[in-house]
């Protein structure tokens, strides 16, 4: 079977060997530069994202191996790639709701098997203010390579702020300490 593949100065094919098998990588440009990138690590957004509804392919990045966020990247723009990070690695009481007509869309027969990120603002100059915006997770089903961002009108505080503080060694990540604010237990 013959595979054809969409082929762009920004989003190209390329192939290369793994443990002598050939395997295909897009060439992408994004905000860490131009990378190859495993199709198979491609998820997609049927919805798109908030205020970016019109984008539909991305990817996860990782910015180096100890950081605790990762960029979610379009295929689509290289401009269009968003902080995100694990709302549970800060938040362990954090709960969403999923409705049943998400739970289809994202395939998931079991929503315990779905991964849920949330968007990260980290004010220029200022990692102090580091925060979590936790009114639209991001959920994704990592074996279907589906992904929706499902808005949640009840949740209070609506973003929560991490106070991570400066390191002396800027080769290291910031290491977050409590958060400010604590969502109340919710069922």
């Amino acid at each position: 079977m013959e595979r054809h593949q969409e082929m762009t100065p920004e989003y190209g094919m390329d192939a290369s060997m793994t443990n002598g098998t050939a395997t295909n990588t897009v060439r992408a440009q994004t905000r860490l530069g131009m990378l190859d990138i495993d199709p198979s690590k491609e998820l997609f957004f049927p919805r798109g994202l908030m205020g970016f509804e019109d984008f539909h392919r991305f990817t996860l990045l990782k910015i180096r191996g100890e950081a605790p966020f990762l960029i979610l990247q379009s295929l689509e723009d290289p401009k269009l790639g968003l902080l995100v990070g694990d709302p549970y690695a800060f938040l362990p009481e954090y709960r969403i709701r999923i409705g049943d007509a998400e739970q289809k869309l994202l395939q998931a027969a079991d929503p315990a098997s779905l991964a849920v990120l949330v968007t990260v603002s980290i004010p220029h100059g200022q990692p102090e203010n580091t925060s979590l915006s936790l009114s639209g997770p991001i959920v994704i089903n990592h074996e279907a390579r589906i992904g929706l961002q499902i808005l949640q009108a009840d949740v209070n505080p609506p973003r929560v702020y991490l106070h991570l503080t400066r390191r002396r060694d800027t080769e290291q990540a910031d290491r977050p300490s409590a958060p400010e604010q604590k969502k109340d237990e919710r069922s």
